[in-house]
């Protein structure tokens, strides 16, 4: 027997552009599917700015009120984060569980993650904005009980005062500082490997994580689903030449993505900042992917990853709703393929080489029989292209690093 999905009205306000408001509700829907509930009805209410002390504005609360009575919902959620004010004076006049975007999110995080950083990262997210939600909150947070938006740290924690989650953020910080030195341990010893590094990026859904897998059968979880992954993941791949590199998979992005998340998962995303290279996954079949093409370059300029060579690739072309005419006018390179298919998949690997040979030295020369063992490195960090014996040793042609020069 399946169990009974938590329905939501949802609501937006909009300031300005009445279809961005919209659009964001239906990604605010998908997030509440992934999340295991359903929208039961959407709600833009038009204003110049949104209500300080309601959302929405009195009126409509007590309208989205009926509507959840109407519906038998078990909540209303909002497209933007709330103040604690707004929260506690739209749970009270609508009567009825109140959550916002980012608690929805948050919940997503908490139910996704799997390892002991991805998890001690979501309790320290969230622990940070129920620590700002405390004041005033009253009744909204007693109305949460079970159910969506409540995974996570348990209710004892989060109703305990602001000292007591002060100490547990510290003791968190500390955890998290510390596994932040294994990460960047980890992270020194690739480098020194000298194997250049790939990270893929993109808003989330786009095909990161298929991606992925089909380039080196990492066998990660992929979903139709919003943040199916969190946790970053990397992997060996050979190219057809030989020559290896890694490919790391991160988080996905996301409009109006939460401070606090962004704060508790740098770490995560740093992946990106230490790459030599970007690779931009983009879902051609989604309408909307313009708008995500903007947020993603958004987030990386707000992460300081700047300045780094990018490779876009339009994934879902088998999708008949895939639009050929979309452009990146900031990658060096542009592909489209379907990860889930294969289609594009040579194409892309021979754009990654050629990527990797535009930073790279053509050496042309000779090379003494004593020490052959440097062709066997020049084939694991270049590109060898010719070799020829000759009397005196191994004439040789390939694209190496500057350092192996």
């Amino acid at each position: 027997m399946m169990e009974e999905k938590e329905r939501y009205i949802l609501v937006a306000v909009a300031t300005e552009n009445e279809e961005d408001a919209w659009a964001s509700l239906d990604e605010l829907a998908d997030l509440l599917d992934t999340a295991g509930g359903e929208a039961a009805e959407s709600v833009v209410q038009n204003l110049a700015h949104p209500d300080p002390a309601t959302y929405v504005g009195s009126g409509k609360a007590r309208q989205l009120g009926e509507l959840v009575d109407a519906y038998e919902a078990a909540g209303i959620i909002c497209d933007d984060e709330l103040s604690p004010v707004q929260m506690k004076n739209l749970s009270e006049l609508a009567d009825c569980k109140v959550l916002d975007r980012t608690m929805l999110i948050l919940d997503i995080f908490a139910a996704h993650a799997v390892t002991k950083e991805g998890k001690i990262q979501v309790e320290m997210a969230q622990l940070k904005y129920r620590s700002a939600h405390l004041r005033g909150i009253g009744t909204a947070l007693s109305r949460l009980g079970g159910g969506i938006g409540t995974r996570g740290p348990g209710e004892t924690k989060l109703e305990t005062d602001r000292r007591a989650i002060g100490r547990r953020i510290s003791s968190l910080s500390a955890e998290i500082k510390q596994m932040k030195g294994v990460r960047e341990t980890t992270r020194k010893s690739r480098q020194k490997s000298a194997l250049p590094t790939f990270a893929i990026v993109g808003y989330t859904n786009a095909g990161k994580s298929t991606l992925l897998n089909a380039l080196t059968n990492a066998d990660i979880l992929a979903e139709d689903k919003l943040f199916a992954t969190l946790d970053p993941t990397t992997r060996v791949c050979q190219l057809p030449d030989g020559q290896e590199i890694l490919f790391t998979d991160t988080v996905g992005f996301i409009n109006k993505l939460p401070h606090h998340l962004i704060d508790a998962f740098r770490s995560t995303l740093e992946e990106a900042r230490y790459a030599d290279y970007i690779v931009h996954v983009i879902d051609s079949s989604d309408e909307h992917a313009a708008e995500h093409t903007r947020v993603v370059y958004r987030t990386l300029n707000d992460l300081e990853i700047t300045g780094k060579p990018i490779l876009t690739v339009y994934n879902k072309i088998d999708k008949p709703t895939s639009d050929p005419q979309l452009f990146d006018d900031r990658a060096e390179k542009i592909l489209r393929i379907s990860a889930k298919s294969g289609q594009g998949l040579d194409a892309f690997l021979q754009g990654v080489t050629d990527l990797l040979k535009e930073s790279r030295v053509f050496v042309d020369e000779l090379i003494p029989y004593k020490d052959t063992a440097k062709i066997a490195v020049i084939r694991k960090y270049g590109q060898l292209l010719t070799e020829e014996y000759e009397p005196e040793g191994i004439h040789i042609t390939a694209y190496v690093p500057p350092m192996y020069q």
